[in-house]
């Protein structure tokens, strides 16, 4: 698997929702089994996912050699491409892919750059190689989904790729039900949706309500957001699959019952009132809370979004 970002233990635990033994083997990355093709297309933090035809030092003689001395069962025209991942290397992926498609050709292969029946991948990462064919792109239109041209925007609005990420780690998916008890104006919500998820929202605001609506409307066409209380959810023990919600950031709550303490203890014993697990992002940690309210902290990842804010990714299950 070709890891995105910079975080690969991030990118790996995503991951995991669509395949099964996801290993970082070196920076970018992954081997995994067990890889569902339709899910790994819509993960943020994968790129491409490659069939392993073998593994060396990060040279372009071995790679040749592997290739050489591979079984390959295919017909058609190939391309190849190379990457040196994070320039963690002086390898000159042009030399590469000439002289391993060179080696192709030697087997009978035809060269079709443009469109090609096969594509072989060959990366080149800190003290690794890793040769394979493409088998899985990952559809990666998030530009398409930037807050800023959403019919309803509001400042401080999470990036798409963000969320899609959080949402797979809830389990979003075909017939998955997904809650977030403070959408704001919905993102959380449009990748869950995108990926097949049945999704609810709620929100204090009227105003982020209405405007989550009008953003799920637009993007997905099904979805439901109320407005309500996260610390009184206005649904039924065990009806949703996951939760993924947004904390407030050092700020009070938009609540004006509730401090922000308040707000996210409340919440947190709600959503696991109604879910078995849950992504809780957050610009501190709340460890103390999320096991005070019963959950079972799997992992914390801390993810710099710029200088002044990091953000506490709490992966929970009961």
């Amino acid at each position: 698997m070709e890891l995105a970002g910079e975080e690969d233990a991030f990118a790996a635990r995503e991951a995991e929702s669509a395949a099964t033994d996801v290993t970082v083997v070196a920076p970018g990355l992954a081997t995994a089994r067990g890889v569902d093709s339709e899910h790994a297309k819509q993960l943020a933090y994968t790129r491409r996912v490659v069939e392993l035809v073998g593994r060396c030092d990060p040279d372009i003689d071995a790679a040749r050699a592997v290739v050489e001395a591979a079984s390959i069962d295919r017909e058609g025209t190939i391309a190849v491409r190379a990457r040196d991942i994070r320039s963690l290397t002086d390898v000159s992926t042009t030399d590469a892919e000439r002289r391993i498609g060179s080696a192709l050709v030697d087997r009978g292969f035809g060269v079709d750059l443009d469109d090609p029946d096969h594509e072989l991948r060959v990366y080149f990462s800190e003290d690794a190689c890793l040769v394979g064919w493409t088998t899985v792109e990952g559809v990666r239109d998030f530009a398409d989904r930037k807050p800023t041209d959403r019919p309803f925007f509001q400042p401080g609005s999470m990036a798409p790729v963000d969320a899609r990420a959080f949402v797979n780690m809830a389990g979003a998916e075909p017939g998955a039900r997904i809650l977030d008890p403070m959408c704001g104006t919905g993102g959380v919500l449009l990748e869950a949706g995108l990926v097949g998820a049945d999704v609810v929202g709620v929100d204090a605001q009227e105003k982020m309500a209405s405007g989550a609506q009008v953003n799920l409307d637009h993007y997905v066409g099904s979805g439901e957001v109320l407005r309500g209380d996260a610390t009184s959810l206005p649904l039924c023990d065990d009806s949703m699959d996951g939760v993924v919600f947004d904390a407030p950031y050092g700020r009070q709550s938009k609540i004006a019952q509730h401090s922000l303490a308040d707000l996210v203890g409340g919440a947190l014993a709600e959503v696991r009132r109604v879910a078995p697990r849950c992504v809780m992002v957050a610009d501190r940690s709340w460890v103390d809370e999320a096991e005070d309210a019963g959950w079972e902290v799997e992992q914390v990842f801390e993810r710099r979004v710029h200088r002044s804010l990091v953000r506490y990714v709490h992966l929970l299950h009961r």
